[in-house]
């Protein structure tokens, strides 16, 4: 291993710590980590490109481990952070970009992946960004039911639920919804 790919293991390991924003403008008390949240959303695009054959299921999960990993250096930048949405897209291709110089051979790849998933053109992209979104909302029920605080974090419900167009996701969002009514 070279000094550089210790450097880009070094980086990205800053995700264990980085707490998700939306969780902390909460108030969440011991709130998810971006690394906690790619790992889950890398575990259900597992499972969802195993039924959806169609899909690239290795794009599908490299994708999700990919998509939020330039907050390593520019942090969790979120609509209420004040910051353009083009200004966080340079921030974020920049990082990026310095990822992939540190990764080495496979920071093209990585690069690549980011690129298409933010593009969101691709079929993989499409269905990855559903999974991110709906993590989030299944998160929220968690800490709604942690908390013993239904519907506290509707607000995160009313911005993405109409965001998802992914029928396997739309369904996993009825169920969702269905439990989270029901408590």
């Amino acid at each position: 291993m070279t000094g550089h790919i210790l450097d880009f293991l070094i980086t990205i390991g800053k995700l264990k710590q980085l707490r998700r924003t939306g969780w902390l403008r909460h108030q969440i008390k011991d709130s998810e980590s971006v690394a906690d949240h790619m790992y889950r959303m890398s575990i259900m695009a597992f499972f969802f490109s195993k039924t959806h054959q169609e899909l690239d299921s290795d794009k599908c999960i490299k994708m999700a481990l990919v998509h939020d990993m330039a907050e390593s250096i520019v942090g969790d930048i979120t609509p209420l952070c004040g910051v353009s949405k083009e200004e966080k897209s340079q921030r974020e291709k920049n990082a990026m970009l310095e990822l992939k110089e540190l990764a080495e051979g496979t920071g093209h790849e990585l690069f690549s992946l980011w690129e298409e998933y933010e593009a969101g053109t691709s079929a993989e992209a499409k269905a990855v960004k559903d999974l991110d979104r709906f993590d989030m909302l299944l998160q929220a029920y968690e800490y709604e039911k942690q908390e013993k605080k239904p519907l506290r974090l509707q607000e995160f419900f009313d911005g993405t639920k109409d965001k998802i167009g992914t029928p396997t996701v739309l369904n996993w969002l009825q169920e969702l919804e269905k439990r989270r009514n029901n408590n």
